[in-house]
């Protein structure tokens, strides 16, 4: 698989990311943030097809591209059940406050536990973490096989996401850390939202410091 990571700037920068199977040229579209064009020109570049577009969860950062590459793409947009809240409401997905605010009313609502494949790749899979916390709609995708997962602003390198906006509890990041991204192996490449790649067992030491 193909992890190929594009900053893209809206009001803040994001890392969006395709992911790719490279026999086909089919994947997946993850946080489809800002910048479409930009976007759409590393898919075209790269004779990449588009099947799904992938939400971490449903903050105006990382949504901002989301229904012009769906149009452009002609692919669906998925995201938690609980991503509703945002991304129908401007104010939960803090777009309000912005130029343009953001309202996505087509989502493909997913639960915990779902399997995102490709069709082109049927064995490429991707397990729905739910990781409530830094939003209600968090979500981790997780691919087993290739050892990789999307965790969005659940984690980072060397931090946790912020939990003070519409939707987050402190309490219920740290246990969806605990249950959800911990037991997996520590081998595990975690790709965030705003940094740097990390691993699960980093993460794990990374808490043992915290004591």
């Amino acid at each position: 698989m193909i992890v190929k990571k594009v900053e893209v700037f809206g009001a803040l920068c994001t890392n969006a990311y395709f992911y790719i199977d490279e026999k086909s040229g089919h994947g997946f579209l993850i946080d489809a943030a800002a910048e479409a064009d930009k976007l759409a020109a590393e898919a075209a570049k790269n004779h990449w097809t588009i099947e799904k577009i992938l939400l971490t969860h449903g903050h105006f950062d990382h949504i901002g591209a989301v229904a012009e590459l769906s149009r452009k793409f002609n692919a669906p947009y998925l995201a938690h059940r609980e991503a509703a809240k945002y991304l129908l409401d401007p104010q939960w997905n803090l777009s309000a406050w912005s130029s343009a605010p953001i309202i996505l009313p087509d989502a493909v609502y997913l639960d915990d536990g779902a399997i995102i494949t490709l069709a082109a790749a049927p064995s490429v899979e991707l397990q729905v973490l739910h990781t409530p916390g830094h939003t209600l709609d968090g979500i981790v995708m997780y691919d087993a096989a290739a050892q990789t997962a999307f965790v969005g602003d659940t984690v980072f390198k060397d931090a946790v996401g912020r939990t003070d906006l519409f939707g987050g509890d402190a309490a219920q990041l740290a246990a969806s850390i605990k249950n959800k991204i911990l037991p997996l192996p520590d081998v595990v490449k975690l790709y965030s939202g705003h940094t740097e790649a990390t691993t699960v067992g980093a993460v794990r030491q990374y808490f043992s410091r915290l004591g």
